[in-house]
C-alpha cells in the first residue's frame, strides 16, 4: 500500500522542482558587472565598462536595467543599451543565452549603480 503514496510523493516532487526551473529566471538571475576602463573622455569623465550576464540556465529576453539618474557624455549604442520606459533595455531586447553576456560602455564622472528591473525567460 505504500506504493501509491510514494508515487504521488515523487509526481508532486518533480512538478515542484520543474514549476522552481521555470520560475528561476528571475531579475537575480542577471548579473551585472562595472569596470573602471582607466580611460577619460575630455580630461574629466571617467569610462565604464558594463557587462551584464545571464546567469539563468535559459536564454532570456527583453532584459530592463534600472539606473536612476543615468548619463553619458558619449553616446552609447542605443541596441545595446537605451531608456525604455521607466528603465533601460539592453540588447535591443534580443535573446541572451545562458551564460553569454552583452557589453557597452558609457563615460561619467562617476559610475552609475544599475540593477535588473525585470527579465523574460525563454525555458
Amino acid at each position: 500500500m505504500a506504493w501509491p503514496i510514494n508515487l504521488t510523493a515523487a509526481i508532486f516532487l518533480l512538478l515542484l522542482v520543474a514549476q522552481v526551473e521555470s520560475q528561476g529566471c528571475t531579475p537575480s538571475s542577471i548579473s551585472v558587472q562595472q569596470t573602471n576602463t582607466g580611460k577619460t573622455v575630455g580630461g574629466i569623465d571617467t569610462v565604464f565598462q558594463v557587462t551584464v550576464t545571464n546567469r539563468c540556465r535559459c536564454a532570456v529576453k527583453n532584459v530592463y536595467l534600472r539606473s536612476n539618474g543615468f548619463s553619458s557624455s558619449t553616446p552609447v549604442d542605443p541596441k545595446l543599451f537605451r531608456r525604455a520606459g521607466s528603465g533601460y533595455l539592453l540588447g535591443d531586447g534580443r535573446q541572451i543565452p545562458s551564460s553569454k553576456s552583452v557589453t557597452f560602455q558609457y563615460a561619467w564622472d562617476h559610475y552609475f549603480k544599475m540593477a535588473p528591473a525585470s527579465v523574460q525567460a525563454q525555458c
